[in-house]
């Protein structure tokens, strides 16, 4: 219980007012579950902030109505599913592991799951955000195994054409770069494909965002300066799933794509 900060993370804020509350009124974690209509093993889990346990909202008006709370777990709930938080990526990469099908929609730089060692080394260094780079990269390596795994995802990625321009590194570690995301576009369960510049003006240029659908239901994943946000509310996800789709509409298909990773490995070799 040491390592939650509720300071920071509205999930630690959560986890620590239900232990506070339990333990004010004395009670142990399998009448607290009794309250909320849920396990022991669920009331600890919630209690430590583990990965993939969220409390609900049934359960949280549960809570409050049993201790009076005048919806104290309830907003907190509604709040923590809109909330920007600074260690989002932990959570992010723990789904990731576990997807069916990965879709990422990138604005500005390479996918960190198809990311060569070199270029996200000088990603991570040229943003000068990461103490310590090489932990980060061997994260983004580690990410990329969900490709291999028996029965790995679908992987679907939209890319802004100026991905493919915007050097990161020098000439040689950028074309590595390019040659990765030609390679592995040519999984089977991987297709990559490109907005180019000729389509204007399309929805994608607010931001990136990566859409996991798990073996139950569809999370959201938008990044921020300092953090990110996880999305759960079922209408939200859908509005996101028409975001996608109305992004890929401009995007060129598949072989168009292929072909235009070539030419930009040309460009800098």
């Amino acid at each position: 219980m040491d390592s939650l900060n509720p300071d920071t993370s509205f999930k630690d804020w959560i986890a620590s007012d239900l232990r506070f509350y339990r333990e004010r009124e004395g009670l142990s974690l399998p009448q607290l579950g009794e309250v909320m209509g849920a396990a022991k093993a669920t009331v600890s889990n919630l209690e430590h902030a583990r990965d993939g346990w969220n409390l609900n909202e049934d359960q949280a008006e549960k809570l409050d109505a049993f201790l009076g709370l005048n919806h104290h777990f309830r907003r907190l709930v509604r709040y923590a599913r809109t909330a920007h938080d600074p260690d989002w990526f932990a959570e992010y990469a723990m789904h990731e592991a576990k997807a069916l099908v990965i879709r990422s929609f990138r604005l500005s730089y390479c996918p960190g799951i198809f990311q060569t060692p070199e270029y996200a080394r000088a990603l991570l260094r040229e943003a000068g955000l990461e103490k310590d780079v090489e932990a980060a990269v061997e994260s983004r390596l580690k990410r990329q195994e969900v490709l291999t795994r028996e029965n790995p995802p679908y992987v679907w990625v939209v890319m802004d054409e100026d991905v493919l321009h915007r050097q990161v590194g020098d000439r040689e570690v950028f074309r590595a770069q390019l040659a990765k995301l030609h390679e592995v576009a040519t999984l089977p369960n991987v297709t990559i494909r490109i907005v180019p510049k000729s389509a204007g003006f399309y929805l994608g240029l607010d931001g990136s965002f990566n859409t996991l659908a798990m073996p139950k239901g569809e999370l959201v994943f938008v990044e921020a300066p300092g953090g990110g946000r996880l999305i759960q509310d079922s209408a939200e996800v859908r509005d996101f799933g028409v975001r996608w789709d109305l992004i890929g509409a401009c995007a060129l298909p598949w072989d168009v794509t292929l072909a235009l990773l070539a030419q930009a490995m040309e460009r800098f070799s």
